[in-house]
């Protein structure tokens, strides 16, 4: 086996944890994600750094958490990351799908793009014309989107969840993994090989082809109640939220403050859709690059960049801590035992951590200063899983279009417990998540959790004061 891997890097957009068949979750149809989870490492506590696409990518791909990399919301100009290390270490370097930099198209250390982005953009990039906006149009079809969905006469009924009616190759899903096998299939690749796969979806609007619905709406999908007392208790900022995102149909998702369960379990049936017709794509890719004689020596590693809460909590989409949105699916495949036996890894790490791994792996020195660790610990089976743990993880979000209602929030979390701040505002979250790991109990304001939740806003700010001070100041030089 050569010692420099092919990274083949899938990444999808928005989908939870509990959505592969194989974590322990039955409902779902997921057996190429399941073959990845059997024979590969499995992280089943990944956390992402920011609530939000454009921060949690760039924090992904630069290794850095969102206050010292700048980008805080979407839009926020993001240009540079580790792939440009891969790129000057002698990797091919290519981009197919969704990356979510700003500008679309910045180079970012690939050698070619080939962008596919969400599938509804209404601020940033909405006369952006990407590859698939011009497979569409080859085809003499308009894509479905917010101006068309508000025709539909339940448009505001629907919290997001329409059937695709174009043809089934040209949901953006399916344009985007037939697009990889393609490539891989047509266009021979310089070895070594680093291939950037972004999945648009499930992110909304939850469109799938109907045929991969028909089976969830018949099956139980374990959609937890909203609870009064959670609605009650969540601090001002998350309340006003819930409020504006009535207002402004985000993402074609026109959400309801209490939607019925029939309601959310269409919504619940046509996001895990969208996860299957990925989770298809996934076996495909797989089979090609096994048929061009790439997968040998290929390293894959599957993530999102964060989670849905799909109307728990009372809450649309993401933007807010719950482990609905923070926690995500990584797991880390190669052939031939190269990390010795498969096995599932519990303690914390962020999901920026991967990137000094693949660095490791592809023998390509880390940028200087990184905020994220290597996971070679872990991989190796002969390594300390303790050196790469982290007993806590943090994640940031500033205010946005979407996240109006606060200047600035963030969460710290450990394996028990769960801390979320606002910035300059008297509210806040405390979860006790070995007795409540639903974190539905606010203990904020609970006398008896006091001292708790002065700890945990003191490993906050000696966090926040660290990382800034060994790491803000030098790479803004870098950038």
């Amino acid at each position: 086996m050569a010692s420099t891997p092919n990274i083949i890097f899938i990444i999808t957009d928005q989908q939870r944890f509990d959505t592969i068949a194989a974590a322990g979750f039955d409902y779902m149809d997921t057996p190429n994600l399941d073959r990845l989870h059997r024979e590969g490492i499995v992280f089943n506590n990944c956390f992402i750094t920011a609530a939000s696409c454009a921060p949690a990518r760039a924090s992904l791909f630069t290794g850095h958490y969102p206050h010292t990399t700048g980008i805080l919301k979407n839009a926020d100009r993001w240009e540079h990351g580790w792939i440009e290390d891969l790129q000057r270490g002698g990797y091919q370097t290519i981009n197919l799908g969704k990356m979510h930099t700003w500008p679309f198209t910045t180079p970012m250390g690939f050698d070619q793009r080939h962008v596919v982005e969400n599938k509804d953009r209404y601020l940033e990039g909405r006369y952006f014309y990407d590859e698939w906006d011009k497979a569409l149009r080859a085809r003499g079809l308009v894509k479905q989107q917010r101006e068309l969905y508000r025709q539909w006469p339940d448009y505001k009924e629907r919290i997001g969840a329409f059937e695709w009616k174009l043809d089934e190759d040209m949901h953006p899903d399916n344009f985007v993994g037939d697009m990889a096998t393609h490539w891989i299939r047509n266009y021979p690749a310089k070895e070594p090989l680093f291939l950037q796969i972004g999945f648009p979806g499930p992110h909304p609007p939850y469109d799938p082809v109907p045929r991969y619905a028909e089976p969830y709406l018949e099956k139980d999908l374990q959609i937890a109640p909203v609870i009064d007392d959670d609605l009650e208790n969540q601090p001002d900022p998350l309340k006003g939220m819930r409020i504006h995102n009535t207002e402004v149909d985000h993402d074609s998702v026109y959400f309801l403050l209490n939607p019925t369960e029939e309601q959310r379990h269409r919504q619940r049936a046509y996001y895990l859709a969208n996860v299957t017709m990925i989770d298809e794509k996934v076996g495909e890719i797989i089979q090609a690059l096994e048929e061009g004689g790439y997968l040998e020596n290929s390293i894959i590693v599957f993530t999102s960049d964060h989670g849905d809460c799909m109307t728990d909590h009372g809450h649309s989409q993401k933007w807010t801590m719950y482990d609905a949105v923070t926690k995500v699916p990584m797991v880390v495949w190669a052939p031939d035992g190269r990390f010795g036996q498969p096995r599932q890894i519990n303690e914390l790490i962020h999901q920026m951590d991967i990137g000094p791994t693949l660095l490791d792996l592809a023998e390509v020195p880390a940028p200087s200063p990184i905020s994220a660790r290597t996971l070679m610990p872990m991989l190796d089976p002969t390594g300390d899983p303790s050196l790469s743990a982290r007993g806590v993880v943090f994640a940031e979000q500033a205010k946005d279009g979407n996240f109006t209602t606060s200047r600035f929030m963030t969460m710290v979390r450990s394996a028990d417990w769960k801390l979320v701040h606002f910035l300059d505002e008297p509210w806040g979250q405390l979860f006790d998540l070995k007795s409540d790991p639903q974190e539905v109990n606010n203990l904020w304001k609970s006398p008896d959790h006091a001292s708790k939740r002065d700890e945990m806003l003191t490993i906050l700010r000696e966090w926040r004061i660290r990382d800034s001070y060994e790491n803000a100041a030098l790479w803004a030089e870098h950038r």
